[in-house]
């Protein structure tokens, strides 16, 4: 009797095994139904690429166009090609532009625009990308604004008034007088400019060096001067 029972429940014990492997069919279920709300593998990729885009342009903010420590030790700094948005080249020698390269970093709170000396040769790139020569800009001071798009004498002045906090953006409005009027008396100045206010050996930026921060070609500068440094 006893292995006539014995072989009666050994169906149902066979019967009662394939519930056991039937309870991973809803975890399939549930990894399957996780996967297709997730992201494909493009998008994840897409997604990373874009994160680290953004942090590219985060960075590249911060970093410096100058990045050599040794331009105070006699090593020749390395002229950068990376170009920069709003930057003022104008003429170092310059008192009366010096003059004011000092007024617009002063009202210039949000530090919005860098400078650059035309006898520099970091300011070479600036004028092969507009198509100008020094002397070009020795008539007229040049505001590279940013890619394709640049401005020179009366235009430029008030394009870089218009970067400034108030009150000084609202000068800006002057911009309504013709070019061609603007230009006369800009003109006029700037080409008697040394008789009326003198000019310098060397970039005059040198002697108040607290303002070269400001200036992209600044490790040049102290490159050509360093024994003063």
């Amino acid at each position: 009797m006893t292995v006539t029972r014995l072989m009666r429940l050994l169906p149902k014990l066979t019967t009662t095994r394939p519930s056991i492997s039937s309870s991973s069919f809803p975890l399939k279920c549930l990894f399957s139904s996780t996967s297709s709300s997730s992201p494909s593998s493009s998008d994840v990729v897409s997604s990373t690429a874009a994160d680290a885009v953004d942090l590219g342009d985060e960075e590249e903010d911060d970093v410096p166009i100058y990045s050599n420590p040794t331009a105070t030790s006699g090593v020749k700094p390395v002229i950068p090609t990376l170009l920069q948005p709003g930057v003022v080249v104008y003429d170092g020698v310059c008192h009366l532009c010096h003059g004011g390269v000092k007024w617009v970093i002063k009202a210039d709170k949000y530090r919005k625009i860098k400078f650059c000396c035309l006898q520099s040769e970091t300011a070479e790139p600036y004028l092969r990308l507009c198509g100008l020569d020094r002397e070009d800009v020795l008539r007229r001071f040049l505001f590279v604004e940013g890619p394709g798009l640049y401005h020179q004498g009366s235009t430029a002045a008030l394009k870089v008034l218009s970067y400034l906090p108030l009150p000084y953006s609202a000068l800006s409005a002057f911009m309504v007088i013709p070019t061609p009027l603007r230009e006369i008396v800009y003109d006029y100045v700037a080409k008697r400019r040394y008789d009326f206010f003198g000019k310098s050996e060397d970039c005059l930026v040198l002697q108040e060096k607290e303002l070269l921060e400001r200036f992209i070609d600044r490790e040049e500068i102290m490159y050509r001067a360093r024994p003063d440094f």
